[in-house]
This record gives C-alpha cells, sequence and structure tokens, in this order.
C-alpha cells in the first residue's frame, strides 16, 4: 500500500473559516469517522463553532459528505473526543461549549462558563442524540477552563471507558505556570454516566492515552514548564491515578497537541506496538508519526508526513491495520486544511 495522502477538510468550503482539531475513530463495523471543528467566522479558538463529521465504509479511500454533528447559535461547541464501546457498538462523542461572543483570553481565565456534554450514535454516525451536560460530574467546583481531548478515547480491556482531557484551577494569568493539569474522565456503564479520574502533574495539558500490554494506561501531554518535550505518566489503577511523571527527551515539541494509538497487541499474537504522532520540531512544523515495541519507552521508528506547517493530529487503526493519520497542515501556516494519511506497517518501518 505505501502512503495515500487526501485533504478531508479545506478552509474556507461549506461556509466555515477554518477547520481545525480532528479526531478520528474506528467504528464496531468498520466506518472511518473524521471529526473536526468547523469555525464559522475566523481562525480562533473562540467563537461560532460546530462539530462536523465526514465518514468513509472504505478504510478512507472514499468519503460521504460533510455531517452537521452539534450546532449551536453563539456558541462554541469544540474538542470533540469520540469513543467507541465494542460490547455495544455505540461511539460515544464528548465535547465542551461556551458563548462564542466573549474574547479567548476571558474563556482561558475562566471568566466565561466552561460546560462537558456527551452525544452518542447507534449507527455508526449516521445520526446523533441530543446532547446531554454532565458538566456536574466531570469537573471540580475550581475549574475554569476545561477541553475533553482533542483527540480520541479509548477502552480498556476490562470495559472502562477513558476519555483524556484537561483543566486550569482558577482564574491565572501567567500561562507558563501552573494550575494546567491533564486528567481522564471515565465510565464504567457503558456511557450512562462519567466521573473524575487520575489527575497529572502541574504544567500538563491536552493529552493522549493508551492501554499497554501490561493493563497500564499510559498518558502522553502537552508540556508548558520545562522545555520542548512532552510529559508522560502512568496508571495502574485504570486511570484512577497516574504516577512514575517523567519528560520524554525523544519526543521534542512546539508546546502542541499529540495523538496515540495502538497498532498491534501481544494479546493477538502479534507484536506490541504502538504510534505517535505530532510536529516532531520546536515548531508547528514536520507532523511525524512514530512507532515503538516497548510499551512507549522508546521510539526508534519515525516517518515524516509533512516537512511543513502542521499542527493537532488524531491517529486510528482499521480493522485490516490500516493506519490513518488526520492531521493539520498547510503552506503558510498549519490551518489551511485537515489532511488524511492513510499508510501501513512496511512503509512506516521502511529505511
Amino acid at each position: 500500500m505505501g502512503i495515500k495522502q487526501t485533504v478531508l477538510f479545506t478552509s474556507g468550503e461549506q461556509n466555515y473559516h477554518t477547520y481545525r482539531i480532528p479526531a478520528l475513530v474506528v467504528a464496531h463495523r468498520g466506518a472511518v469517522l473524521a471529526f473536526a471543528e468547523g469555525r464559522k467566522h475566523g481562525r480562533g479558538d473562540a467563537g461560532e463553532i460546530d462539530l462536523v463529521l465526514k465518514r468513509s465504509f472504505d478504510n478512507g479511500a472514499h468519503w460521504d459528505p460533510l455531517q452537521l454533528v452539534v450546532t449551536e447559535r453563539s456558541t462554541t461547541c469544540g474538542n470533540p473526543c469520540p469513543v467507541v464501546d465494542r460490547d455495544t457498538g455505540t461511539i460515544w462523542l464528548t465535547f465542551c461549549k461556551n458563548l462564542a461572543d466573549g474574547p479567548e483570553d476571558l474563556i482561558i481565565q475562566g471568566r466565561a462558563p466552561r460546560t462537558v456534554w456527551v452525544t452518542r450514535s447507534i449507527d455508526e454516525g449516521a445520526t446523533w442524540d441530543e446532547p446531554t451536560e454532565i458538566t456536574g460530574d466531570v469537573k471540580d467546583p475550581s475549574w475554569t477552563w476545561y477541553a475533553t481531548g482533542p483527540t480520541h478515547g479509548i477502552q480498556l480491556q476490562e470495559g472502562r471507558m477513558l476519555i483524556p482531557c484537561d483543566h486550569i484551577v482558577g482564574i491565572y494569568f501567567d500561562r507558563t505556570r501552573d494550575p494546567r493539569h491533564s486528567h481522564v474522565i471515565y465510565s464504567d456503564d457503558h456511557g450512562t454516566s462519567w466521573q473524575i479520574g487520575g489527575i497529572v502533574s502541574e504544567g500538563t495539558n491536552e493529552c493522549a492515552i493508551v492501554e499497554l500490554a501490561d493493563d497500564s494506561v499510559y498518558i502522553n501531554c502537552r508540556n508548558y514548564v520545562d522545555g520542548k518535550r512532552r510529559a508522560v505518566a502512568w496508571s495502574r489503577d485504570q486511570g484512577e491515578s497516574f504516577t512514575q511523571f517523567r519528560w520524554d527527551e525523544a519526543l521534542i515539541e512546539p508546546i502542541c497537541q499529540a495523538s496515540l494509538a495502538r497498532l498491534t497487541d501481544k494479546r493477538q499474537g502479534d507484536r506490541d506496538r504502538i504510534l505517535f504522532a505530532n510536529p516532531a520540531s520546536t515548531e508547528r512544523r514536520k507532523m511525524t508519526v512514530r512507532l515503538s515495541c516497548d510499551s512507549c519507552e522508546s521510539w526508534p521508528v519515525a516517518q515524516v508526513l509533512s516537512e511543513g506547517p502542521s499542527a493537532y493530529s488524531d491517529l486510528a487503526v482499521s480493522l485490516d491495520g490500516t493506519i490513518h493519520c488526520l492531521y493539520e497542515c498547510g503552506k503558510a501556516h498549519p490551518y489551511e486544511s485537515l489532511r488524511l494519511a492513510r499508510f501501513d506497517l512496511p512503509w512506516l518501518t521502511e529505511v
């Protein structure tokens, strides 16, 4: 197969100024779902923003037209973070809302309400339920800024569903200091209820998670306080707490989001392989996919998807093993389009 790349969302098309914040999942029967924020009037994080979706039923070769999943007048509906319940086939989509008419810095400082919501689809993304608010269950009263994802959630072997999130405590003005934290929320009843899980050390932010071969949970976090490298930690209690916090010197970053996904699993008789993607630079450029075969201790394999400007991404693996990376990229800046790269393991590991 090698690699094939296709632009899925082009900023300026279909009445959206900018598309940002990609999220990917593979549904229970194999459909690939690509979510994004459709920013109506500008490129910024604050404004009138919808959640939109495209679906593919042939491993990403062809895509159905754009679907509108969540919209609300004068509201930011953002940070899509889907997770698939393999036991029921339901796709859960967590996201956040805030009023669109305030400046972005007021939202960050906690002066605009930031709420948490969930919707679901039981037909592989064709239709979606009316969203339900879960703020009271998953947001501590001292937290102001809150974000789900932005990437996909996971379901552990024992059935718990985990969503990576981040938050800010209180109102503050210095973005380089505490109180930023990554955290997770979880459901043990197939999405009926959600609660707060483990919280990572200060200075962390947007994060991605994966279950390791020993059933621990690895969290990989955007880092605001200690150089341009990723922060990582582990959970031995299914995401209820995180320990062994450290910096990963191998994973350079420009202070940006990143993504994780499991490729193969020892439980199915194959090697334990995990994927990681981010702009492997001190600037938002050089989107790179890496491969670990030792439970994220090292990342010896790397392939560049784009040398140019790039930023957020998400990873997913189809039922036939095709790897998908949906990422922000462009020529002049990273937010010109969302491009889908499809490739296989031989391409990723070729010398």
